[in-house]
């Protein structure tokens, strides 16, 4: 009895640490609520050297504005690739600097990997808010303390088709997804900055237009909040 129960509160703790839209300190946001047909594309990772150009060359051509959650040894190592990011006039986000599990992270690893990422950030002339947003969607308990004493949000999301592995294996079934659940306010993650997600690149157009078809207009998560 005693080790099911402490199964039980373990699994308990797993699933709140990867909780869309709870933690125990401090505002977060996994979409938002409003009757305007808005929608914030989200993209993760990176920036590429490789894919950032393809991504924006997209972005710009259906004219869409977007949140890019970067994580800090990239901009480091690319810096030419968050600078086309804030040029072609996107928000960019802190997604920490090595991209670690935060669960169970202590202060000064929780301090480190997001501090260091602001200055990356700074570092290329970036004036707007820096929203930041957990690796794997994961914190508990030292992450949303230390983002809630810093007057941080924490950005999620409530559309995710790469999360499921048979909506993965396809585009079509990528850009399905999204097109079929996303709601007013909703927030879409992606990733399309490695190799190894060429779908989701291959759908990121189709999920544009169709969510246009749709009638929704882009947004970035800023404009999400402070429209709300």
């Amino acid at each position: 009895m005693i080790v099911v129960t402490a199964f039980g509160a373990f699994f308990g703790i797993f699933l709140f640490s990867k909780s869309r839209t709870t933690q125990m300190f401090g505002d977060i946001f996994a979409r938002v609520e409003t009757e305007r047909p808005v929608i914030a594309l989200t993209f993760d990772d990176g920036p590429s050297v490789r894919f950032t150009p393809d991504v924006l060359a997209l972005l710009k051509e259906r004219d869409v504005t977007a949140t890019f959650f970067l994580i800090g040894r990239e901009i480091e190592e690319n810096p030419a690739g968050i600078r086309a990011i804030i040029e072609a006039g996107h928000e960019v986000g802190n997604h920490t600097y090595s991209h670690p599990d935060m669960t169970l992270a202590g202060p000064q690893t929780v301090a480190s990997e997001i501090e260091r990422t602001d200055a990356a950030i700074r570092a290329v002339g970036y004036q707007g808010e820096i929203y930041f947003r957990p690796p794997y969607g994961k914190k508990l308990v030292t992450l949303p303390w230390y983002l809630s004493r810093n007057d941080r949000k924490t950005i999620m999301w409530d559309v995710e088709p790469e999360s499921f592995p048979e909506t993965a294996a396809s585009a079509d079934f990528i850009a399905e997804h999204v097109i079929e659940n996303a709601r007013n306010g909703s927030i879409v993650l992606l990733h399309v900055m490695y190799g190894s997600r060429s779908l989701s690149r291959e759908a990121l157009p189709k999920i544009i237009d169709g969510l246009r078809a749709r009638g929704f207009e882009f947004v970035t998560v800023s404009q999400l909040i402070d429209g709300q």
